[in-house]
């Protein structure tokens, strides 16, 4: 008797062994190109003003002073973002967000994506405003925000990405344990708001970094992001929950 052979026109019910490729969700990365262009005429301004009048106006009115914050100056727990030191200070953080924010971007989309971004910022200030009475400006809270919320999203979606997760795993750790040894031996580094930016990007991409599943039927597989709809509003809640109570600390309890 002759075994039965499907038709040649009936395709299989389970693909075959080996590698599958599989649609990824990706976006344009039009925010992060626009973060990085808005901080640098920032900084433009800033050295422009200092040339013309003998002092930084962008930073008067916007770097995280603990004073200032306590009379209702709330917006300088975002607008230190926008303001660098020096041009080694925003080279730094405008290659690392370059770096790392297309590929985020591109998985997160570009609104989550900002939430992300600016949500790790005022975390990090908000944790400097609480724990030090030092002045402090620059993106590097944000950016801090963007290794942990990374290490997460790979971290959540590991059985999926499986080797390439790992190794990109172990090097945001390094990365991030690495460059805060730098900060803790060096003078003038506002540690606090880098730990709190890490917590602030932790917190936001565990409730609402993009969470893969594969759908379709094979050859036409791709992966679906199961929190598109609700992972802005749960990340959100997630971060400003947490840091407004803290937040708050800073104008009952000053640190001196």
């Amino acid at each position: 008797m002759n075994p039965f052979r499907p038709p040649a026109n009936v395709p299989p019910d389970a693909p075959p062994p080996g590698a599958v490729r599989i649609a990824i969700p990706v976006a344009k990365p039009y925010a992060t190109y626009t973060l990085i262009a808005f901080t640098v005429l920032v900084y433009l301004l800033q050295v422009l003003t200092q040339r013309l009048y003998g002092t930084d106006l962008p930073a008067q009115l916007g770097v995280k002073y603990d004073p200032a914050i306590r009379t209702g100056q709330i917006w300088r727990l975002i607008t230190p973002l926008f303001l660098h030191g020096s041009i080694l200070h925003i080279g730094f953080n405008m290659y690392a967000l370059f770096s790392f924010g297309r590929g985020m971007e591109s998985r997160f989309g570009w609104v989550r994506f900002m939430a992300l971004y600016f949500l790790s910022g005022f975390a990090g200030n908000v944790f400097s405003f609480v724990l030090t009475p030092e002045a402090s400006l620059g993106a590097s809270t944000a950016i801090f925000g963007l290794l942990t919320a990374e290490g997460v999203f790979l971290f959540q979606n590991r059985a999926l990405l499986r080797d390439q997760a790992r190794s990109a795993i172990s090097s945001l750790v390094y990365m991030a344990a690495l460059n805060l040894l730098i900060g803790f031996s060096v003078n003038g580094v506002d540690n606090w708001g880098h730990i709190g930016g890490m917590l602030g990007g932790l917190l936001y991409a565990w409730f609402g970094a993009p969470y893969w599943k594969v759908d379709g039927i094979y050859p036409n597989l791709q992966m679906v992001d199961q929190r598109k709809s609700s992972g802005l509003l749960a990340g959100s809640l997630a971060v400003l929950l947490f840091f407004i109570p803290i937040a708050a600390m800073g104008f009952i309890w000053p640190v001196k």
